[in-house]
């Protein structure tokens, strides 16, 4: 058994976090010159997250749910929008009209 690391738990998830995040993107030797540690150590923490997520089921799995949900919702609401956009756009176009027939009703 290897000796206690002295980063506490909560850095380590954010290191991992802020690595998944660059997606392939940055090295890992990128990420942790970020986070102040050594890219073996971060790959270290990303295999062990790995392994843990494997042995409960998989977080990841209900990341991936939530956030297909949360998807979803916002194409959802985004289409409600431009619903609403459009119902926007004839009501400025019958004000637009109804000024125009008074200011000719003005000047006459």
């Amino acid at each position: 058994m290897g000796r206690r690391s002295s980063y506490p738990m909560e850095f380590r998830n954010d290191a991992v976090a802020l690595y998944r995040a660059a997606a392939g993107r940055r090295t890992y030797a990128a990420v942790a010159a970020d986070a102040g540690v050594t890219g073996e150590t971060l790959r270290s923490w990303v295999r062990q997250a790995d392994e843990q997520a494997g042995r409960t089921g998989g977080h990841g799995g209900a990341m991936v749910e939530s956030r297909d949900e949360e998807l979803a919702r916002l194409r959802a609401e985004l289409g409600r929008l431009g619903k609403a956009e459009k119902e926007w756009e004839l009501e400025r176009e019958i004000l637009r009209r109804a000024a125009q027939y008074f200011a000719k009703e003005m000047r006459a």
